[in-house]
């Protein structure tokens, strides 16, 4: 066995196994530190806990007989631990802690840690600074408020003094708009690390923040954990659980990292996707566990007005050793990506249970920075995925997305309003219990997708499919056990892929200019 140390702080590390299987072994392994056992698990991506800090360790993992190399670590340097038990919090799970660990975190020098200790500790928002370590240690539970009237309000717009410039804080799907301040609030900081085996709990239901989603009541409902331009981020090891909305939303931020988290949510919670970065460059995702009401991870990259305005794409997206399950889409991009999603990487991943495996939405309007390019997904398993691949150019969401110009299948001539998506690959991926489209891909006339190259492809049809729509647009009719169909595609290369059990023709081409199929 071989293995890779992916993160490290004063106290724990998470090590990573390598080529070793998807989310997790079919047998444990056991993980040695300085020569003693300090964990039994199956998960590939696993944290060890308990170190000291500025101290050298020797690692290693054995499964059965087959022993890897010893690695070597150091852990981080730590000057301060401080308890938040010591300014006052109480974790009684009644009084208002939020101002006690408020002054913790604003009291904390660099390299120091907050420590939340076991408790449960009332909170409306709480707002990180630069250069912070942030511990929930196990058994501690950020336990949130949620009468709106004690949250801050981030406004959407601030108008600069000269009226040359504009000041963004608040966001709601892809719009600058006024929103609650976030349970966790990351605002224009850098070198954070939130991290342990502690819970962020929204204490959403649908008595409070879910009850009438979509109308806004003083200001749009908060986000569990909110960056806004922040740099150097690392958010590892806590469950989050009960987002009043999206749990995770990184926005115009970069060299960000989520490691080993659990997100969870019901299914029946409205518009609590997971983790959604938006305008965000160089992120990784890894080891981290969905279960949710919407979308597991969705990118953007602003609405109209954002991503037209400020032309923040996201890019350079790293996913791996997930597990996606429940929800709307396991992989999201879009809708609002009017700045385009560009060097997407999604590999050994589980999806179970959701509604689409990869699901691109776009629609003319989004505008001709909303490229989608360099995408790739490869060595997933899907399980009772509805329809494992989606590509939707004509998404109808929005008050202007039933008109004519959006929802023709004519060509319109191609102008600034109109989106490009262009390569695409997705390769050795199974699809079992698939139900009502093996894929379904369709393209702008007037502006085709540029590639779509399938390989190494495996679907087959649950025993009794839901009958389904494979995408939101108009003019598509529910069904069940469809095979692949493709429309407006410039070159579809299909090699090795096998589609057992469709109702009907396995393929189904409409205005492909090039099809190359290989194999079977």
């Amino acid at each position: 066995m071989k293995f890779d140390i992916i993160f490290k702080e004063a106290r724990s590390f998470t090590l990573e196994c390598r080529d070793a299987g998807i989310y997790q072994l079919e047998e444990e392994y056991e993980i040695y530190v300085n020569g003693k056992l300090a964990k039994t698990t199956n998960k590939v991506v696993q944290t060890v806990g308990g170190l000291k800090p500025d101290t050298e360790y020797q690692v290693y993992i054995k499964q059965g007989d087959d022993i890897s190399e010893t690695g070597a670590l150091k852990t981080d340097y730590e000057s301060y631990t401080l308890n938040v038990r010591d300014f006052g919090a109480l974790g009684d799970g009644k009084r208002d802690d939020t101002s006690s660990i408020q002054a913790a975190i604003y009291s904390c020098p660099k390299d120091g840690r907050v420590l939340v200790p076991k408790g449960v500790y009332k909170i409306t928002s709480l707002f990180m600074k630069s250069d912070l370590r942030f511990e929930l240690a196990e058994g501690a539970v950020l336990s949130a408020i949620t009468d709106r009237e004690k949250f801050a309000v981030l406004p959407g717009l601030i108008e600069s003094y000269d009226e040359k410039s504009e000041y963004n804080l608040g966001s709601w799907e892809g719009n600058p708009l006024d929103m609650f301040a976030a349970i966790i609030t990351c605002i224009n900081v850098s070198n954070v690390m939130i991290y342990g085996k502690g819970v962020i709990d929204g204490c959403a239901d649908h008595e409070n923040w879910w009850k009438n989603p979509k109308i806004k009541r003083i200001a749009w409902r908060p986000r569990q954990i909110f960056m806004n331009n922040c740099d150097n981020m690392t958010i590892q090891g806590i469950r989050v659980t009960n987002s009043p909305s999206w749990n995770l939303h990184p926005y115009f931020s970069r060299n960000l990292r989520f490691i080993d988290l659990e997100i969870l949510n019901p299914k029946d919670s409205p518009n609590t996707d997971g983790l959604d970065p938006e305008s965000c460059e160089n992120v990784e995702i890894i080891g981290v566990y969905f279960s949710l009401g919407d979308d597991c991870i969705a990118i953007k990259s602003g609405k109209i007005y954002m991503g037209a305005k400020y032309k923040v794409p996201s890019k350079n997206l790293m996913i791996r050793q997930c597990c996606m399950r429940d929800g709307h889409g396991s992989i999201t991009i879009g809708s609002e990506m009017a700045a385009g999603v560009i060097n997407l990487t999604v590999k050994d991943c589980l999806f179970i249970n959701t509604d689409r495996g990869l699901r691109i939405k776009t629609r003319r309007g989004r505008g001709e920075d909303a490229i989608i390019d360099d995408v790739v997904f490869e060595n997933i398993y899907m399980d009772h995925v509805m329809t494992p691949f989606v590509i939707n150019s004509f998404y109808f969401c929005d008050p202007d997305g039933y008109t004519e110009y959006v929802r023709t299948k004519e060509a319109l001539p191609v102008d600034e309003r109109t989106p490009d998506i262009r390569k695409l690959a997705f390769r050795n991926i199974t699809c079992d219990n698939c139900h009502v489209a093996a894929a379904f891909m369709y393209g702008l006339p007037e502006r085709k997708i540029e590639k779509v190259e399938m390989k190494n492809i495996t679907v087959n049809y649950a025993e009794k499919p839901m009958i389904g729509v494979p995408a939101m647009m108009e003019g598509i009719t529910p069904s069940t056990k469809r095979g692949i169909y493709a429309n407006n595609i410039k070159t579809l290369e299909i090699e090795n892929v096998k589609v057992d059990g469709c109702e009907g023709e396995v393929l189904t081409t409409e205005n492909i200019d090039n099809l190359i199929v290989k194999g079977e």
